[in-house]
Parts: structure tokens; sequence; C-alpha cells
């Protein structure tokens, strides 16, 4: 006579009690990289776009290249912000805050910077996962960045 085994089927418990688990880390392992791409892809986006406007020569040419810039570099890395992506342009002269245009018509000699703000948001339902709440629908995503301006450059 055989003892009955008494772990009959605490298999399929432990998968029923720890999948859901295993399928909530998932996700946030999955919203935690999207995340982190889309802060980088952001941040090289602005970088890239300050850069572009710093090269021009006036405002409306500044604010073309950083949009070109902005486009491309969001389009590189592969990142789909759920509507295009925002720009706002600033500027500084004499270290003084002041618009994107002002710093483009301000004096040679005269240091000045162009700021670049791009904002985006990013888009995480194809990551929620039924029955799993506190997954996030969208994060947005905001990155500055600064560049001078040619001090002895002629300016538009």
């Amino acid at each position: 006579m055989r003892p009955a085994p008494r772990d009959r089927g605490s298999v399929s418990i432990e998968v029923a009690v720890l999948a859901p688990a295993f399928i909530g880390l998932m996700v946030l392992a999955g919203v935690a990289g999207r995340t982190a791409v889309a802060d980088e892809a952001v941040e090289s986006a602005a970088h890239d776009a300050a850069r572009a406007a710093s090269l021009a020569r006036d405002a409306r040419d500044g604010e073309k290249a950083a949009e070109q810039a902005t486009r491309n570099q969001l389009n590189w890395s592969g990142l789909r912000c759920t509507a295009p992506p925002r720009l706002g342009l600033s500027g500084s002269v004499a270290g003084q805050a002041t618009s994107f245009a002002a710093a483009y018509r301000s004096a040679a000699g005269v240091p000045a910077t162009v700021t670049v703000t791009v904002t985006c948001t990013v888009s995480f339902e194809d990551l929620r996962a039924p029955g799993l709440p506190g997954v996030p629908g969208s994060k947005t995503v905001t990155a500055r960045f600064t560049s001078p301006l040619d001090t002895y450059r002629s300016r538009g």
C-alpha cells in the first residue's frame, strides 16, 4: 500500500498564482525600456535641433532647421510620438532671456544662445496586458538643449 502524494496539482496552482506576477514584471520591463529609449531619443533630438538652429543665419531658417533636425533624429531612433513632437524655441542675449528671433537680431560680438525644447508623448497601448491595472497609456517626455550662436558672425 502506497501513500497518496499530497503534492498532486501543486504545479498548476503555482503557475496560476505566479503567472500574473510574471506577466506584470514583463510589462513593467517593457514600459521602463520604452521610457529609457524615449528619453534618449528626445534628448538627442533636442541637442541636434539646438545645434542646427544655432548654425542658421536668421530665426526663420533656425526654426526650420530645428524642426528638420528633430524629425530626422526621432525617425533615426525609431521613436514614434503619438502626435508630431512639439518644439519650444527661446533665446538669450548677453545672459538675458529673450525670444528666439531676438537672439538672431542681436549685434555681432554680443554673446547669444538659442534653446530648443522638444516634447514627445510616447504610447504604451501596445504593452498593456488585459486585466493588469496600473499600466500607463502614455508618457510625455521633454528635453531641452541650449547652443550658442557664433559671437562674431553677422546675424539676420
